[in-house]
């Protein structure tokens, strides 16, 4: 075969694969035998061994998992993936509309109501934007921040509902125009509750833990490494929305759900346009009435302004539009019955009840534990073993019990005290307010374990390959005592843990040591202390600058901190008193950890007396840099358009914001010549 030929031949062979995965995966409606299928697909897969520079972007043997990465880039979305308005009531579905009504009217688009809006269910997924240049597929990220996310499109290209091209042949108008240049698609990644509950089967038969809802399994399995692992696991994408160059032709929101599934994405049918509030909590009703018997978990109905062009007029709020609002369902509650009451102990010291429950399915997903919170709630509620109790899950995630059917209260039951000692140790427990905390420390196994789960995560000083099983091996083998002896670490102390080979241990050990200089901010929140999530990190580390002055400081001098309250200021001067904790730290110097403090900026004022705002994407820089930068060179940030703006930075997939500066006569500049600002 001649390499013309090879190239003709391939074309052939992507077209065809890619239509029986279309009617295989997106209709339900297979057209040849898998047998077939394999036979094509093993054809294509040979001549691109034999021609891998004819291989074509979109080819379907790119969606088979390749090698294991070292992580995520980061990727700056084409424009801001905002947050949505959460709704729980009626009433509040009605204020909203009011609010969506007054605008318009004050805008002088309308007289008086009612409007449009386009309803469609609220998947509980994780939201994904993908990006495609000319209509090929060139990457996909996670909402991260807002502004940034993690580049996960190998993993998103083994879905075999995402196109790797937007064939726009069979659609009209704006579909054709879309084809080309940059597009941004909006959707979540979800795994159907068949898929789950075989996931969890063989998490549990291979002795590992299993997943709590399929909403967690969808972003593990989209955030591994090893793409592979991604690929052999049946995910699903539902596209809802279009951002990028082709936006303004997009008149309506119905023509947004047209348009995609013209490209081939999978799009919810039972979104639809009504007129009027009233029309969208009847969709919500129905919804709710059938939402046991869909195949994937949805917990609420998307209320969006149907013309796109009203869309932009009435903006966006710092962190969700004005336009669109999630009404949410009632939590799914079920009867089950209490087996056991069991005490959990948290990194913090924290003895936690935790009720045992007969296995029950709770809005599909299987529940056998649910949290009691403390004593008083646990009194509260009066939960004693072998009560049946109402369930639901709080926030349609965690599991919490509402109330005891007392007519159904077995004889003899007693009420549940928390004991006066550590149930994993053995240390006195002291009450603190609503708390029972052990007085151990880190000596306790369940406060050491938690403690040490909490430095490797992600958000603190991120070690790949320490998680929760491996933490419990270090712990039971005796090779941790608290988190400087994860410094002390050899190849020869990780050979003796399950799971570990060469490989995985060189991992592991080059993990530990690129560690060891850690942002000063990560570092401080690493450490644990009580109260001190990272924004509180955050506002130490830039008041103070290095880690030596918040050790030292008294706790008038940390109340002084805008942001930090008197429990906060009290709890860190506890964790740097203590000798225990010093020895710790000095251990972790000794090992070569050294935090960096990140140097503030203090450019030439080349922006002084500028209120800025940022819209669509930046090339160069994530917009949090962006606007750290224009700080530090004097001017001052808006996350809203007012009078009040004098400049604004507008990217790619600028939207809302840009329309309104350019009415209000803002001044206007592109990325290049913010930088050319900067100095």
């Amino acid at each position: 075969m001649t390499k013309a030929q090879a190239k003709q031949r391939i074309a052939a062979l992507t077209r065809e694969i890619q239509q029986h995965d279309h009617s295989y995966y997106m209709l339900d409606r297979p057209a040849v035998s898998d047998a077939e299928y394999d036979a094509l697909f093993r054809e294509l897969q040979q001549l691109e061994e034999a021609h891998p520079d004819l291989r074509p972007p979109d080819s379907p043997t790119l969606r088979v998992g390749g090698g294991v990465r070292e992580g995520f880039k980061k990727a700056a979305h084409v424009a801001p993936m905002r947050s949505i308005e959460t709704l729980k009531v009626p009433e509040e579905v009605l204020a909203f509309d009011r609010r969506v009504i007054k605008a318009l009217i004050e805008f002088g688009r309308i007289e008086e109501g009612p409007v449009e809006y386009r309803v469609e269910p609220k998947f509980d997924g994780l939201s994904i934007e993908l990006v495609y240049e000319d209509g090929v597929f060139v990457r996909g990220a996670t909402r991260g921040d807002g502004d940034t996310g993690e580049d996960v499109s190998e993993n998103l290209r083994t879905i075999r509902s995402i196109p790797l091209r937007l064939d726009a042949g069979s659609a009209q108008g704006a579909a054709q125009a879309a084809a080309r240049g940059i597009v941004s698609v909006r959707g979540e990644v979800i795994m159907l509750l068949a898929e789950f509950e075989a996931l969890n089967r063989r998490l549990v038969a291979a002795g590992d833990e299993p997943t709590p809802n399929p909403r967690n399994a969808a972003a593990g399995s989209i955030r591994q490494l090893d793409a592979a692992i991604t690929a052999s696991r049946k995910l699903s994408f539902f596209a809802y929305e279009v951002r990028g160059e082709l936006e303004r032709d997009l008149k309506r929101q119905a023509d947004v759900s047209e348009l995609l599934s013209a490209w081939g994405f999978q799009v919810d049918t039972s979104a639809t346009t009504v007129m009027g509030i009233e029309g969208a909590i009847e969709y919500h009703a129905g919804l709710e009435a059938r939402r046991n018997r869909l195949p994937f978990e949805i917990d609420g109905a998307v209320i969006k302004l149907e013309r796109r062009d009203w869309q932009r007029e009435l903006g966006e709020r710092a962190r969700s539009p004005r336009w669109a609002a999630a009404y949410k369902f009632v939590p799914a509650i079920e009867v089950t019955q209490v087996l056991d009451i069991l005490v959990q102990v948290g990194r913090t010291g924290k003895l936690t009840p935790v009720a045992a429950l007969q296995p029950v399915k709770v809005g599909g997903v299987t529940v056998s534990r649910a949290t009691l919170h403390n004593q008083d709630e646990l009194d509260r509620k009066d939960v004693r073993i072998g009560d049946h109790v109402r369930l639901h899950r709080a926030g349609d995630v965690i599991p919490e019990v509402v109330e005891v059917l007392l007519d159904q209260r077995p004889r003899g039951t007693r009420k549940f005290e928390l004991p006066s000692k550590c149930p994993v140790c053995g240390a006195a427990v002291e009450r603190e307010g609503a708390n029972h905390l052990c007085t151990n420390g880190l000596s306790c196994p369940a406060q050491l374990e938690g403690h040490l789960q909490h430095f490797v995560s992600r958000g603190a000083m991120d070690i790949d390959g320490l998680g929760a099983k491996t933490v419990r091996q270090l712990l039971e083998q005796k090779l941790v005592r608290d988190i400087a002896d994860l410094y002390a670490l050899t190849p020869i102390d990780l050979s003796g843990l399950e799971g570990f080979a060469e490989k995985s241990i060189d991992k592991l050990m080059n993990a530990i040591e690129a560690s060891k200089r850690p942002r000063l901010d990560r570092f401080v929140y690493a450490l644990g202390i009580e109260h001190v999530g990272d924004t509180v990190a955050r506002l130490l580390v830039d008041h103070y600058g290095a880690l030596e002055p918040i050790a030292e400081a008294t706790e008038e001098e940390l109340q002084a901190i805008k942001g930090v309250g008197p429990e906060v200021a009290a709890s860190v001067r506890h964790f740097f008193s203590n000798a225990r904790n010093r020895k710790v730290l000095e251990r972790l110097a000794r090992a070569g950890v050294k935090p960096v403090a990140e140097k503030k900026e203090k450019g030439p004022q080349t922006l002084a007396g500028e209120t800025m705002v940022f819209t669509g994407g930046l090339e160069s820089m994530s917009r949090q840099d962006a606007q750290r930068k224009a700080e530090a060179h004097g001017a001052k940030i808006s996350g809203t358009i007012s009078k009040k703006v004098t400049l604004v930075v507008a990217g790619p997939g600028a939207g809302s914001k840009l329309a309104d500066a350019e009415k209000l006569g803002i001044t206007v500049i592109d990325e290049a010549a913010f930088i050319k600002r900067l100095g």
